[in-house]
């Protein structure tokens, strides 16, 4: 067996047994349905690319992968609509923004009520809010989890594209529907695709933003980011990342264009339901996630925050001056040396959302899989190790990389004594 075969029997294995824990220890069912169905699929895998040989290991093991862990419990969650409880709060959010013009309830009382979510995401709830749950067809068609995946794919392979489509520097890895597939096999997606999928639209604008950012589009990135901040408050600092990409590579001129591009997304898509109603709002916006507000968030996983947070106001106090303080230091590493294209940016934005959920009074672990995303889909796409000068690409629109290369002396002379139909363009 090959060095590169032992690796993907290991990396299925691992994913295996990753999968087979949620049927050893969670006590929520859809947890249990996926964790059943992907450890099969993953075992699967395993077994083909331990036991095949050349290309069609690689296929049935991914095919395998793909059936156990997402066409079988994704299309079975959304049959039964089972699920965790954010995609019934989606739902129920966009029937309210349908009927009342605000996603929230006035008075919630339950965790449930609560939607913790600014408007935007209440948009991946109206089609079932249209199409009801009379049928099966309607019921997967306008389950929120189906929705998400769309734009969370459209947004990865847009962002691939407008990287291959760029200059110089700016080449996407080959095999990109390869490396994509598996992405989307992988327990770092399947899973919340099958649960919950609140957070892959998030991890996919967020995505798009800082690649149309590395390609100097600054009024683009700036709606992407916009989306991004109209469904969660957590990708804020994708904001202030882009802009500095652009700053350090563009110029403050394209800085300028995509944070004014931000500010009128935002304004559009969160301003009239905030003046519509801005207590309930803030109270299930802000306050209940941080556990501010009068119901407990659910998101209690032992984080160092939280740990913090139980031990009293001291406690607190200290957790929000050490989200703080990591959140400047990020904030200087931008200004003293801004990320230099996406590879980087997306590492920069990734240290930033740790810290935040490391350090926030409430959370939860798998919040770290937007930022795990962001890191790995970015090498994915690029192919490009972070900080490499190839896809930095420093220079500004319309003029001349800053580093320009040496031209070989007497280029003419060998160019002849090489045959025509191996020069490039001679084919």
């Amino acid at each position: 067996m090959t060095s590169a075969a032992v690796k993907w029997v290991a990396g299925w294995a691992g994913a295996g047994v990753w999968a087979a824990g949620f049927v050893a220890f969670s006590t929520l069912a859809p947890h249990r349905i996926w964790g059943a169905s992907a450890a099969v699929g993953y075992l699967g895998a395993a077994l083909a690319a331990g036991l095949l040989r050349g290309p069609r290991a690689r296929s049935v093991a991914l095919g395998s992968a793909l059936t156990g862990a997402v066409a079988v419990p994704f299309g079975y969650l959304l049959l039964t609509g089972e699920g965790q409880s954010e995609v019934g709060v989606i739902q129920r959010s966009a029937a309210l923004l349908l009927h009342s013009g605000t996603p929230y309830l006035a008075e919630p009382q339950a965790v449930t009520d609560y939607n913790p979510y600014l408007p935007g995401m209440a948009l991946f709830g109206i089609p079932a809010a249209l199409l009801g749950d009379g049928s099966p067809v309607a019921r997967l068609l306008g389950d929120a989890r189906l929705w998400c995946a769309v734009v969370l794919l459209l947004c990865l392979v847009g962002g691939r594209a407008v990287l291959r489509r760029g200059g110089p520097g700016h080449v996407a890895a080959p095999g990109g529907s390869t490396v994509l597939a598996v992405l989307i096999a992988s327990p770092l997606v399947a899973f919340p695709l099958s649960v919950s999928g609140v957070d892959l639209p998030l991890a996919g604008l967020c995505w798009l933003g800082l690649a149309l950012a590395a390609r100097g589009r600054g009024g683009a990135a700036g709606l992407a980011l916009a989306a991004a901040c109209a469904l969660k408050w957590t990708a804020l600092p994708a904001v202030a990342v882009a802009a500095a990409l652009l700053t350090g590579s563009y110029g403050t001129r394209q800085a300028l264009r995509c944070a004014s591009a931000w500010s009128a997304g935002v304004v559009a898509l969160v301003l009239p339901v905030a003046l519509r109603s801005p207590g309930a709002l803030v109270e299930q916006v802000f306050a209940f996630p941080t556990g501010q507000a009068e119901v407990a968030t659910p998101a209690a996983s032992p984080l160092p925050g939280r740990l913090l947070a139980e031990l009293g106001p001291a406690g607190r106090y200290t957790a929000v001056l050490l989200l703080v303080c990591g959140g400047v230091a990020v904030a200087v590493s931008l200004v003293t040396r801004p990320p230099a294209g996406c590879v980087a940016a997306a590492d920069r934005l990734a240290a930033g959302l740790c810290v935040a959920f490391l350090f926030a009074p409430a959370g939860r672990f798998g919040y770290f899989a937007l930022p795990l995303l962001l890191v790995v889909w970015s090498r994915l796409a690029t192919g490009v190790l972070p900080g490499a000068r190839s896809q930095a690409g420093p220079w500004r629109r319309g003029g001349p990389p800053t580093t320009r290369p040496t031209a070989l002396p007497q280029a003419t002379h060998v160019a002849r004594h090489v045959p025509a139909a191996a020069l490039p363009g001679r084919r």
